[in-house]
């Protein structure tokens, strides 16, 4: 067990904690923790722009960035975008992330274990990390 589960509170293994971790990142807006202002995905912010490449592409570098900053256990290689520019626009296309796995990394070990891939994508109107 590494945490608890934040919408069941049932205790959760290391890989799904950094994965809950990610969530939580990506759907804080940047200065919406009182005691850590610089905490986010930065995210939220683009919501409302009018869809282009350029925008897309920095959607994928703001999200491989976070996860960099806040989430030790992951270290992103590659973030690809899936789905339409219909999908985008209703907020049904996903993300698949590929990062390398570091288990330890909470305690300074931050030796790789191997390559993951997760999908992020909208379940139920929240966002959802999910292994593949």
């Amino acid at each position: 067990m590494t945490g608890l589960s934040r919408y069941s509170l049932r205790p959760i293994g290391n890989l799904d904690s950094a994965l809950q971790g990610v969530e939580f990142i990506l759907a804080t807006r940047i200065g919406e923790l009182v005691m850590t202002r610089q905490f986010g995905g930065g995210i939220e912010e683009l919501l409302g722009r009018a869809i282009s490449v350029k925008l897309m592409l920095l959607v994928r570098q703001l999200i491989a960035l976070a996860i960099d900053l806040w989430e030790p256990r992951f270290s992103v290689r590659k973030v690809s975008l899936f789905g339409t520019v219909d999908e985008v626009r209703t907020g049904s296309a996903h993300l698949v992330i590929q990062v390398d796995w570091r288990p330890k990394a909470l305690f300074g070990d931050f030796t790789v274990e191997r390559q993951l891939t997760f999908s992020l994508g909208l379940v139920d109107g929240r966002l959802a990390a999910n292994p593949l």
